[in-house]
């Protein structure tokens, strides 16, 4: 971009030479010292102040207006500057202007106050299309100082010229088309659209939303599709309030948002809400799914956003994280530095649906110094209740309680409902984890129910299986049932890979007799299929448990071993202290990790799998045994060829009748 016109400034003494040349009057010492203060060394302020106020006023004979510099006389004064500029350069300096006039001091003082960060107004930059290095290319040539996180005009009296200027000018419409109430409304539309991201980062989001709505309602006519932005992130505003019906208000309707036509992966975007809003996720798979394959290999991190929040609405964790990796990746070679936080919101969050708990931390605590030093608490408070769920996991009780209260400190009063509800969740597990089934039943029941005091809507049945665990361990089964009932109704969906399993394990616990042996035989056999190991030794530490109270110790030894390794795998150290404990009750020794008892490195059920073969057993009658399915069994079993390096099933029962004591499935209870 090419250098703009510098703004020239007066020293006192050649202001103070220019006035008693363009006064008709002597001007009294004090009027001289308000004038040549309020005009802070600009030329064309002092000579319009010397021609609009009275000779009575110059001596002082007469008040003076107040303010003294009026809007109307800096609209007038930078006409020729604000209309000289280039179209980005006027967008993103209003910007910063609209962002620094709920701080900025009373019309009187002409400074302006401490500064705007530039990552707030970046993000508002994004929705008016902006293109990337205008901040650069103003900060050169004068027209911003100050470092990034502080940002002032060069300029004291250009902020306020350009808020003046903004509704009678086309400093928002590159094309200057559109009649002058058209651009006023824009212009209007804009400011509240910066003020609406600003809120959204750091503020009420219930406020936001409404700005946000307002926003886009300006917009609506004079730029279409700006108002879709404003649209959508109303609606992400209400999602993190956790306001469905305030969602679907946001979205509208496919046809109708402004800015949609054209633009299918929009139009599907906001079909596949609507539908899944409604209750009806069967109908949201195929738009969202379209989305997901359209934008999930872009290089623009807005569509990749998109698409991956369509991801995860889908339950499909992997393409989530992935789509929000290559997202990262563009906006940190684009230096959107205002994005990061946000992305990396969402990553964390997508790592920790799918289980990598360590994962999730990782992305979490760099989005949260992003967040801390961008100043976008409502992000940090999210990515506090990521971190707090990750050290329940770990069973780091200390770290959970840090950072929930640091969550649910800024989510309360924002009116956060989603990081509420996770800080709330990592609480509940962190007392889970320790044998406090009492206190996390309690914690967790609101968070299932729907109603002003239920949790988020699009985690309630995210969180039911934990509750039934809880409820069952406390007594409190009427509710667990209940809360198994709804669970099914969810799972028969389709939308969370991870429920089925889930279900299995609720129907076991709350179930008696023989009807809980074979859910959890059908939990084991559903986690086999669709990953996410913590999951999937949760469930065998409960059968394990299960077993152990009905003098089964031998089948339980297995499925406890197997939990404590995974456990141990994933750093879950509290869990894997209950699993060694029950394996102990079981009469096994309980080995840590690194343990020599297996010289090869297999899991469990690869060693349990590799002794039945051994034995002569099939692959069909492994997986009746384990309640695995063929297909699985033979996925372990490629495993355990490769890992042993070996070709046939003769050659590993060779290897295994070399091992010292011989390997057998009765050392892991079958």
């Amino acid at each position: 971009m090419g250098r703009t016109l510098g703004l020239g400034r007066l020293t006192l003494a050649s202001a103070g030479a220019l006035l008693d040349d363009v006064c008709p009057v002597t001007v009294s010492p004090t009027i001289r010292a308000r004038l040549l203060a309020e005009g802070a060394g600009h030329p064309g302020v002092l000579t319009a102040l010397a021609g609009r106020l009275s000779p009575a006023q110059l001596t002082g004979a007469a008040p003076l207006p107040y303010p003294l510099v009026q809007d109307p006389l800096l609209a007038e004064v930078y006409r020729g500057l604000l209309e000289g500029l280039p179209a980005a350069y006027g967008r993103l300096l209003t910007l910063v202007a609209v962002a620094g006039e709920a701080t900025a001091g009373s019309p009187g003082q002409p400074a302006q106050a401490g500064g705007v960060g530039a990552d707030a107004v970046l993000a508002a930059a994004r929705a008016t299309k902006v293109p990337p290095g205008t901040l650069d290319a103003l900060l050169v040539d004068g027209l911003l100082r100050g470092p990034r996180e502080a940002l002032r005009f060069g300029d004291p009296l250009l902020r306020r010229a350009l808020l003046a200027a903004a509704p009678r000018t086309d400093l928002f419409d590159a094309s200057g088309a559109g009649s002058p109430p058209s651009r006023a409304s824009v212009a209007r539309g804009r400011a509240a659209l910066a003020q609406g991201l600003v809120t959204l980062t750091d503020g009420p989001v219930e406020d936001a939303h409404q700005v946000l709505l307002l926003a886009a309602g300006l917009l609506r006519d004079g730029a279409p599709e700006e108002a879709a932005d404003a649209r959508l992130l109303a609606m992400e505003a209400a999602w993190s309030a956790g306001d469905a019906a305030a969602c679907l208000t946001a979205l509208g309707d496919a046809e109708g948002v402004g800015g949609l036509q054209g633009d299918a992966s929009e139009r599907d975007f906001v079909l596949g809400m609507r539908t899944a809003l409604s209750a009806r996720p069967a109908e949201a798979r195929a738009p969202l799914a379209r989305v997901v394959d359209r934008d999930g290999g872009a290089d623009t991190p807005r569509l990749l956003m998109r698409a991956g929040s369509a991801a995860l609405v889908l339950g499909d964790t992997d393409s989530a994280a992935r789509i929000h990796a290559r997202a990262l990746a563009r906006a940190r070679a684009e230096q959107r530095t205002s994005l990061l936080p946000r992305i990396l919101e969402h990553l964390a969050y997508a790592e920790l649906r799918a289980g990598r708990h360590e994962r999730a931390a990782a992305h979490a605590r760099e989005g949260l110094r992003a967040a801390e030093r961008t100043g976008q608490r409502n992000v940090a408070a999210h990515q506090h209740a990521v971190l707090a769920l990750a050290a329940s996991v770990a069973g780091d009780a200390e770290s959970v309680t840090e950072h929930a209260g640091r969550s649910l400190a800024t989510a309360r009063p924002h009116g956060l409902a989603q990081a509420a509800t996770l800080a709330e969740w990592a609480l509940a597990r962190s007392e889970l984890s320790r044998g406090l089934a009492a206190p996390a039943a309690a914690r967790l029941a609101p968070l299932v129910h729907q109603g002003p005091r239920g949790g988020h809507f699009a985690l309630r049945m995210l969180i039911v299986p934990c509750f039934v665990e809880a409820a069952c361990a406390s007594g409190r089964t009427a509710e667990a049932l209940s809360a198994t009932e709804e669970f099914a109704l969810w799972a028969a969906q389709g939308i969370d890979p991870q429920a089925p399993a889930q279900l299995a394990r609720c129907r076991a616990l709350t179930m008696g007799g023989d009807e809980s042996a074979h859910w959890y035989g059908e939990a084991v056999r559903r986690h086999e299929e669709v990953g996410n190991d913590f999951e999937r030794a949760r469930t065998l530490l409960a059968y394990g448990t299960w077993l152990r109270r009905r003098r089964r110790p031998l089948q339980a030894r297995a499925l406890l071993s197997d939990a404590l390794v995974t456990f141990e795998r994933a750093a879950a150290k509290r869990w894997a202290g209950r699993a060694r404990a029950e394996l102990r009750a079981t009469g096994g020794t309980a080995a840590g990790a690194g343990s020599s008892a297996d010289p090869w490195g297999l899991t469990p059920q690869q060693q349990r799998i590799a002794a039945m073969v051994a034995e002569g057993s099939t692959n069909h009658e492994i997986a009746d045994r384990l309640s695995l399915s063929p297909r699985t069994v033979d996925h372990h079993l490629r495993n355990v060829f490769a890992r042993l390096g070996v070709r046939s099933r003769v050659e590993l029962s060779g290897v295994l009748a070399r091992t010292a004591p011989p390997l057998t499935s009765h050392h892991f209870g079958e």
